[in-house]
């Protein structure tokens, strides 16, 4: 037998130790990361197993407009949960709290025997009372949980702007989604300890963790522009029968939304979930997602380019139409104009005019300038699903092309676009980011956000604006925004009637009837724009469809604010009776309605009048714009 070395013995035995170390040194690192590194993890999970949660849903926070009147807020109420494993007498059970919870005995009864399942759901929408008479009780096995119901004090009020929620609680459209962070507050909960077939143990001491509140969201909103805002369009809509009528109420010195309104709309506390697309479109905010051509109320923005660039003529003519690139385009009104200078270009709205100052500008220097004014891009409103508008690229722009887009055709916005654009030229040539949302401030008062008023860009000269307002506001005064005049007042804007498309052509006998107006309130300056998409009959116009809804709304505005009309700013009018003009040419038609002293649109370019509005004999405004239809 060969003899085995002293080396050899001492080198074996000193792997075995090595071996036994590693061995240690792999216990202990295990014991080290299961003790320190994962430790906290582990007493986590083993927490979780030996103990049941009940979670006490967050009270979302409020929406409130800027004066601080509640639009949203959350209540609380309770679900009552079972553990048949803890229930006693569950016959006993039954009859103590089926009373309470309006439940009948014998099949709440079966309800709590049900086998095989740790927990059960008894009732939800346990109020308060309920909730305190439960407890008094005193019964083992039964758990109350706090839930968070979502209330819409107003109902249909800024349905479009507010949003809603889903079951969970969670934002799905308008602030609620937008703001969601800040509004959905953080969920409490209860811990019981239980055994393993989750029965609670002796002795055991439940901890509470309670929820918080979110955050308070501010609006810019005031609330009674809103109601002014909401029922113009309300009345449109119905009126006119129309697809759907808007309206938006901006500061022109800061960006913030006054009011925010759309119709037809629907109850925030009662969604129609079940009917998809009613709700998906009336849940759009079509101030913000839809596009538009914007007709004549995009003369203002021609207006002001061709001031900024010296670009008006001493005398323009209409005959009807002008010819660009070998294709005549039309003037709304087919007879033309005649000769007129700038200023009553403006409040005739001539489309002869605007094509000519866009042509004398040049297409490169308009673009320029849509540019500084923020068309065919985001406004970056706090809103969600905001569209860009449409612009044709500058490469492909003909000068037929800059010819429409000069008085509002063959270009796209969105409302709030035009609103944005338009306040800049009335404030002074500063392109202000609008927004909805001023403050948020958590359960103890403090500011976690606030929004400074931002200015984008510069358009216009200020001296430049100062002569278009007082041009504008002689469109209210003797052009064709006449029926948006409120005697006392300065109010300035411009009537739009746009023929809508369909398929790449325009689809006959639909329109957008719009009218953007402003006027000074107390130390702000408001721009408001409604638009009535289809209006349905003959009655189409801007001008009359839209324009004295505006009106109204300034009017309101006025004596919310308690501001005194000034009689300087008075023009002389007299009631009139609208003469009975069917059957008469256009030209005779035309004859007897200046001499009654009114206005009027036309649609139509020959035969006899076969429709007139208002009805024959009616008293209107003197200067008050009508309208007729010939065929």
């Amino acid at each position: 037998m060969e003899k085995i070395s002293h080396f050899v013995i001492k080198k074996r035995l000193m792997a075995v130790i090595i071996l036994i170390a590693l061995i240690f040194v792999a216990l202990f690192g295990r014991l080290f990361y299961l003790q320190v590194i994962w430790g906290k993890t582990l007493q986590y999970k083993a927490y979780d197993q030996w103990t049941r949660e009940l979670p006490f849903r967050a009270d979302r926070g409020d929406i409130t407009d800027v004066n601080g009147i509640v639009l949203a807020n959350s209540s609380t109420s309770y679900t009552l949960y079972a553990r048949p494993n803890e229930l006693k007498d569950i016959q006993y059970i039954a009859s103590a709290i089926a009373d309470i919870i309006d439940m009948d005995t014998n099949k709440l009864a079966e309800k709590l025997s049900k086998k095989g399942v740790s927990e059960i759901t008894v009732a939800k929408g346990v109020t308060k009372e309920q909730m305190l008479k439960l407890i008094a009780t005193d019964v083992e096995g039964l758990y109350l949980t706090a839930n968070s119901d979502r209330y819409y004090k107003y109902g249909n009020f800024l349905t479009q702007v507010l949003g809603f929620t889903n079951s969970d609680g969670e934002g799905q459209s308008g602030v609620e989604l937008f703001y969601n962070d800040y509004l959905k507050g953080v969920d409490g909960a209860s811990y019981t300890q239980t055994d393993l077939i989750g029965r609670k143990l002796k002795n055991n001491v439940t901890t509470y963790v309670d929820s918080i509140k979110g955050m308070t969201t501010a609006l810019t909103i005031d609330y009674n522009m809103q109601s002014f805002a909401q029922k113009a369009v309300e009345d449109a809509q119905i009126t006119y029968n129309s697809k759907s009528a808007s309206c938006l109420i901006m500061s022109a010195k800061t960006g913030a939304i006054k009011a925010m309104a759309s119709a037809p709309t629907y109850d925030l506390n009662d969604i129609p979930r079940d009917d998809m697309e009613l709700l998906l479109q009336g849940s759009r905010n079509l101030l913000v997602s839809d596009t538009y051509e914007p007709g004549s109320t995009f003369k203002i923005l021609t207006s002001a380019i061709g001031m900024t660039e010296n670009a008006i003529k001493n005398s323009y003519y209409c005959g009807g139409g002008s010819v660009v690139d070998g294709q005549r385009i039309k003037c709304w009104r087919s007879i033309g104009h005649g000769s007129q200078d700038f200023k009553h270009g403006i409040q005739n709205s001539c489309n002869c005019v605007f094509m000519d100052i866009a042509l004398t500008v040049g297409k490169d220097k308009m673009y320029d300038y849509f540019s500084k004014f923020g068309l065919g891009a985001k406004t970056n409103v706090d809103i969600s699903g905001e569209a860009k508008g449409i612009m044709l690229p500058l490469n492909r722009v003909q000068n037929v092309d800059i010819a429409r887009i000069g008085f509002g055709q063959a270009v796209a916005v969105t409302p709030i676009q035009l609103a944005s654009a338009v306040a800049s030229v009335v404030n002074g040539g500063n392109l202000y980011e609008p927004y909805i949302v001023d403050k948020i401030t958590d359960v103890k008062g403090k500011v976690a956000y606030s929004h400074t008023p931002t200015v984008k860009n510069k358009t216009v000269d200020s001296s430049v604006c100062a002569t278009l307002k007082e041009y504008l506001y002689s469109v209210v005064t003797e052009g064709g925004g006449k029926n948006a005049y409120v005697p006392g007042y300065n109010i300035g804007g411009k009537t739009g009637t746009a023929q809508k498309y369909e398929n790449g052509a325009i689809a006959r006998g639909k329109y957008i009837s719009s009218f953007i107006g402003f006027a000074d309130v107390e130390d702000d300056t408001l721009v408001c724009l409604l638009l009535v998409d289809e209006p349905q009959g003959y009655v189409y116009y801007g001008s009359i469809v839209a324009a004295p809804y505006v009106g109204n709304i300034f009017s309101s505005i006025f004596a919310y604010k308690n501001i005194k009309p000034d009689a300087s700013l008075d023009v002389e009018y007299s009631e009139v009776e609208m003469p009975y003009i069917l059957g008469m040419s256009i030209a005779d038609a035309t004859l007897a309605l200046k001499r009654a002293g009114l206005n009027y649109e036309i649609d139509g370019e020959d035969g006899k009048v076969n429709y007139q509005f208002p009805v024959a004999g009616q008293k209107v405004r003197s200067g008050a714009v009508v309208m007729f239809s010939a065929g």
